[in-house]
């Protein structure tokens, strides 16, 4: 893995990039640093100071006084939360409410504080700025990045005896991303939201032809989101309107999220319809931004100092960063809102700083992987 030079990018973007190749260079350092940082948000929360997180000086003294946790754990905090004392389990009020997709079961309603819109906002620019800048493309920010994202304008929550309306994380981060006041996006999330919260596939055809008809005539460099929807856009319109999108738009790249082996699986999938556009892999949640690809290899490159990564091996728990190549398990994210969360996805390492998510932690997800390792454990 070769580091741009800092001292190169321009300072504008130096304050997305720079910590980033930072912690690349040194991800030990990086994720102590970051531990600490964290350390001192969970403090002064009533379950921080639970577990002592003021007294931890050293990631083993954090595995051991804070338990792995998962959704059904913080539930009943996320009431508290609700109900005004956003202190007993966050270091800040939430600045709004979130939801996920519910693709693997039911959907997860999660609070967002200012801290994580930052690094939601920051993270998510990296994989776009990054690209531009190792290629030294720089039109992608010339045009317009086409939005496929969820709405945001979903249900109504009884927040500390206030109604406050919230909707699905991507379009949340979407309308309220700053970056998007100067990078055009279209359509604008407010008129996604006007069309409803409908996520049928007649709602989302409406979406769709929302899409193509303010973008059909314009500039669209890229586009961002969800893969699947990505994917569902491109037959909608050749199916529609009788063309693929290589046909009215010449984009620069293609930034997609959301799901597994999206090189594989679905890139030449999409380049079918988009043309021969680089695919872009980032690992995104509605709990966070974690990863986003590095160069022309299909893996992720972790953003160590935002976010503490662990992972459950069979041989116990290790930092994600000292995995070495071919070592995989369960992946555990410590962030400025949940401490050792249990995100419910696997990791596998593929050496210097290289990652693969390859699924949910399902029964089949587990036997397809251990099928892979004993007949193509040997191409890593």
């Amino acid at each position: 893995m070769i580091l741009p030079e800092i001292e190169n990018v321009n300072d504008i973007l130096k304050p997305i990039l720079g910590p980033w190749y930072e912690s690349l260079n040194n991800p030990n350092k990086a994720q102590q640093q970051t531990l600490f940082d964290l350390l001192k948000k969970y403090s002064s929360t009533d379950y921080g100071k639970q577990h002592k997180a003021a007294q931890i000086t050293s990631l083993r003294d954090y595995q051991t006084n804070f338990p792995v946790i998962d959704y059904p754990t913080i539930l009943p905090y996320l009431a508290q939360i609700k109900s005004g004392n956003y202190q007993t389990f966050l270091s800040e009020p939430p600045s709004c409410w979130v939801m996920t997709r519910g693709s693997t079961g039911k959907s997860k309603v999660l609070p967002a504080t200012q801290t994580h819109l930052k690094q939601i906002f920051s993270c998510g620019a990296r994989a776009l700025v990054h690209y531009a800048v190792q290629k030294q493309n720089f039109n992608v920010f010339t045009g317009n990045i086409l939005n496929l994202n969820f709405p945001s304008s979903v249900h109504v929550i009884d927040k500390d005896g206030k109604k406050e309306i919230y909707g699905y994380s991507s379009g949340t981060y979407a309308r309220l991303n700053p970056m998007f006041d100067r990078v055009s996006l279209l359509p604008r999330q407010e008129d996604i939201d006007a069309l409803g919260s409908d996520i049928s596939r007649t709602g989302w055809e409406k979406r769709f032809e929302l899409a193509y008809q303010q973008a059909i005539d314009k500039n669209v460099t890229a586009t961002m989101g969800v893969t699947p929807v990505i994917l569902a856009f491109a037959r909608y319109v050749q199916r529609k309107h009788g063309k693929k999108p290589a046909d009215l738009w010449k984009l620069q790249a293609m930034f997609c999220t959301s799901v597994p082996k999206i090189q594989f699986k679905y890139a030449p999938i999409l380049r079918k319809y988009f043309g021969q556009v680089p695919v872009i892999e980032m690992y995104t949640a509605t709990e966070g931004v974690f990863a986003q690809q590095y160069d022309y290899l299909p893996y992720v490159t972790p953003n160590y100092d935002t976010y503490v990564f662990e992972v459950v091996t069979n041989k116990g728990v290790k930092i994600l960063h000292e995995l070495k190549r071919g070592e995989w398990g369960r992946l555990i994210i410590s962030s400025c809102m949940l401490p050792r969360y249990d995100i419910g996805d696997m990791v596998e390492a593929a050496g210097k700083n290289y990652f693969r998510i390859f699924g949910r932690r399902k029964t089949l997800t587990l036997l397809e992987h251990r099928l892979y390792r004993l007949f193509l454990g040997w191409l890593l």
